[in-house]
């Protein structure tokens, strides 16, 4: 999918105006689809101006890829926020886990756009993947070359890690009224440290 993307405002009105379109479209997108949401009623959402909208965005797939990026963006900085103070690898898997859970739960329409993406704009849910599953896979060998954790493929492990976070975001998080993260984190850190041998 080829995108025209338009210049980022540079006066502060500018930008707030292009975070509350942002923010009307992850709603509207969110909660309809991709294809049942129009530009009308993004700007609707927004109370702005349908002309407003195309000073910000070329159109629809533009507001969607970016929204795609936004929630790998982040996802990846409030992991990073999260794992900071993590004395070693095990510490972070878990904090790391905490800190998607808690996205997936504040940010539900942002994470079923990203799963829409899988068919509306499959390069940007390939690279928001790709890049989130480099980066892990970096700090995995990384916990490995200090010892922190077993030798193994830093690569299969991080996409296996990043799959079991998926799952328990869609299970315990989007179809639960009452999201216990607690709960899941504790469980799925156990699972994580110690496999299923006896």
């Amino acid at each position: 999918m080829t995108i025209t993307t338009t210049a980022k405002p540079k006066t502060k009105r500018g930008m707030e105006r292009r975070a509350k379109i942002m923010a009307a479209a992850e709603q509207v997108i969110g909660e309809k689809g991709f294809t049942a949401a129009s530009i009308a009623d993004i700007t609707r959402a927004a109370d702005t101006a349908l002309g407003t909208f195309y000073i910000y965005f070329s159109g629809k797939d533009e507001v969607f890829r970016e929204l795609v990026q936004d929630m790998g963006q982040a996802t990846r900085s409030q992991a990073a926020a999260r794992i900071a103070d993590a004395t070693n690898r095990l510490e972070a898997e878990r904090a790391g886990l905490e800190a998607y859970l808690i996205v997936v739960r504040d940010r539900p329409m942002q994470y079923r756009i990203v799963e829409e993406a899988r068919f509306v704009d499959p390069e940007a849910y390939r690279d928001y993947y790709t890049e989130f599953g480099r980066a892990y896979a970096d700090q995995l060998q990384q916990a490995a070359d200090r010892g922190e954790i077993s030798e193994g493929d830093a690569e299969v492990r991080a996409w296996a890690l990043m799959g079991i976070a998926k799952t328990l975001g869609e299970r315990f998080v989007l179809w639960e009224e009452e999201a216990d993260i607690e709960r899941v984190v504790r469980e799925a850190h156990d699972f994580i440290c110690k496999g299923l041998a006896p």
